[in-house]
């Protein structure tokens, strides 16, 4: 193989060679940022993992509210309708934040509740995640009880 040959294939070698490099980094940076979206139902089936931090969406069950006098505290139930969840989160809500109103909030479970670093409120009558409309979809055509205040 003749010397200009040679110093050709190394030099696209060594630039295969970094772009897998980069590709490998770029797959693991994106695999540790990845935030699931999950329903009240999807983890009463277990979907969610301890430790792990995930997105619930569901509905701001009617009455459930309660927030914590002289703080930001504030403790509401979410439903899909099917099941529900318990939240607590310590903050400022968004303003359209309020009960019957879709919502996505950020977090992890703790001790069987979901603690919310940080919540969304659904800002318009024509969006709502696939997962969460067909959950609510599926529990509207169930019987099911009225939902129940957050534990104290």
């Amino acid at each position: 193989m003749n010397p200009t040959r040679k110093r050709r294939l190394s030099l696209l070698l060594l630039l295969l060679t970094a772009i897998a490099v980069a590709g490998t980094l770029v797959v693991v940076a994106l695999r540790h940022n990845v935030r699931y979206l999950l329903t009240p139902s999807d983890v009463a089936a277990g979907r969610a993992q301890p430790g792990q931090t995930f997105r619930l969406g569901g509905v701001v069950c009617e009455g459930s509210i309660a927030r914590a006098p002289g703080s930001l505290a504030v403790r509401f139930v979410v439903t899909d309708r099917i099941h529900q969840m318990d939240v607590r989160y310590t903050g400022i809500l968004p303003d359209l934040f309020r009960e019957g109103q879709s919502i996505i909030a950020t977090g992890q479970i703790e001790r069987g509740q979901f603690r919310a670093d940080e919540v969304l409120a659904k800002h318009d009558e024509t969006y709502m995640p696939k997962e969460v409309a067909e959950a609510i979809a599926k529990g509207s055509k169930l019987p099911h009880a009225r939902c129940a205040p957050p534990p104290p």
